[in-house]
């Protein structure tokens, strides 16, 4: 079943344009400087990247929620293999029982939930297609670290 056009979260990786309150995940910078809001960046909103945020916390000692934050070649397999280890708890969910188990246990993960009553009261129905776009935003974090690791380039993951 379709989710509700009007009620749309968007789980995805965005374009600056279409978001507020988001992370950035940019790749524009060196080790010492990036250029802030690019148009090669992709942006999540927060309450999505809560979902995804122990895998870099996990995989970098100084991730936080409120300073830029960069992953270089010595710390992309490790997010890779958390990013992974998340991918394959995802896959495994087949129901909303599951579903809501599964986010509950995160950090910030009731606050998706919420946002998702709030913002489409039948969300219960609807899981399978958020479930399915967590699984997108999943694999592509995942493209975008291979994309780094195949040009050598750094990440930077900012929060606003």
């Amino acid at each position: 079943m379709p989710l509700p056009k009007s009620n749309r979260m968007q789980f995805s990786l965005l374009k600056k344009s279409e978001i507020i309150d988001f992370v950035e995940l940019n790749i524009t910078g060196d080790a010492e400087n990036y250029i802030r809001c690019d148009e090669e960046s992709y942006f999540i909103q927060t309450n999505v990247f809560n979902i995804f945020a122990g895998c870099f916390e996990r995989s970098h000692h100084l991730f936080d929620y409120i300073s830029p934050v960069m992953y270089n070649a010595r710390r992309f397999i490790p997010l890779r293999n958390e990013l992974l280890a998340n991918l394959e708890q995802l896959l495994v969910i087949k129901n909303v029982a599951q579903f809501q188990n599964y986010l509950s246990q995160i950090f910030l993960g009731n606050d998706l939930l919420e946002v998702l009553a709030s913002i489409d009261p039948d969300y219960e129905k609807h899981w399978k297609g958020y479930i399915r776009r967590l699984i997108q935003v999943n694999r592509h974090i995942m493209r975008l670290i291979d994309q780094c690791i195949d040009e050598e380039r750094v990440l930077w993951v900012i929060p606003y």
